[in-house]
């Protein structure tokens, strides 16, 4: 059952129970879907615009590779969209609380409609599972909880296994380099937050809990290294405040 978030609420009331770094754990699960939907500014719409670009980019007998799935919208959104034959996704989570959460959601729900793809579920790390055959992956705000080391690699490694046509969705909080624009995006963002009816102290906790683990790239880096890894074409195609997603084509 989703329930609200109130994690950093609890952690002021109460020091000692909040967290010190984020972690996608079962008390992360418990309020996700409520966290991401405050917390990200855009992200009620991106969910069914994932549905539209995959319609154009999934392939006969191809696989779909949710990447960071967490509790499977994007997998959710794509087997709905899709009636591609030969289709599989597979979601991948390094989180089993993540994933025994998606597993449930899924046997809840029952068989999907006829002719949609399977959805596969897949408990490990991203920059070590075996790609193949990929025709559409999606990194829907995972890469900025990769270290900063490992991203080119795994970009790189994902454009190698994607078919020729085929596609990656990136979405990322982004940093800018001018220091007035970062700062006036960055109130932007804490004023849809307390829009969303989180205090300032819940506001201060999660960005505390967040910022040694969340680490965000400027779009520049984000380009750059999309077309260094092999990838054709990238652009952005969906932005609200600090919050950004990009399409790259194979």
């Amino acid at each position: 059952m989703n329930e609200p978030d109130q994690l950093f609420r609890a952690a002021g009331e109460n020091p000692g129970v909040g967290m010190k770094d984020f972690v996608f754990d079962e008390r992360v699960v418990r309020v996700f879907p409520d966290m991401i939907n405050r917390s990200v500014p855009g992200y009620g719409l991106i969910l069914p615009m994932l549905g539209v670009l995959a319609r154009r980019s999934v392939q006969p007998a191809s696989r779909v590779y949710d990447l960071g799935c967490s509790l499977g919208a994007v997998s959710r959104v794509v087997q709905q969209a899709v009636t591609t034959p030969g289709v599989r996704i597979i979601a991948v989570d390094n989180s089993a609380d993540m994933l025994n959460r998606f597993a449930a959601d899924l046997e809840e729900q029952g068989t999907a409609r006829q002719g949609s793809p399977e959805i596969e579920l897949v408990l490990g790390d991203i920059n070590s599972i075996k790609m193949e055959n990929a025709s559409l992956s999606v990194l829907n705000f995972t890469l900025q909880f990769i270290p900063r080391g490992e991203r080119a690699e795994l970009l790189s490694r994902i454009a190698a296994a994607t078919r020729p046509g085929g596609a990656l969705v990136l979405s990322e909080k982004i940093r800018f380099d001018d220091a007035e624009e970062q700062a006036l995006q960055t109130e932007w963002h804490h004023d849809f937050k307390r829009a969303q009816g989180y205090s300032e102290l819940e506001i201060a906790g999660k960005r505390d809990a967040l910022e040694r683990v969340l680490l965000p790239d400027s779009e520049a880096e984000h380009l750059q290294r999309l077309h260094a890894a092999g990838w054709n074409r990238a652009v952005r195609w969906f932005q609200c405040f600090n919050f950004v997603s990009y399409l790259a084509i194979r």
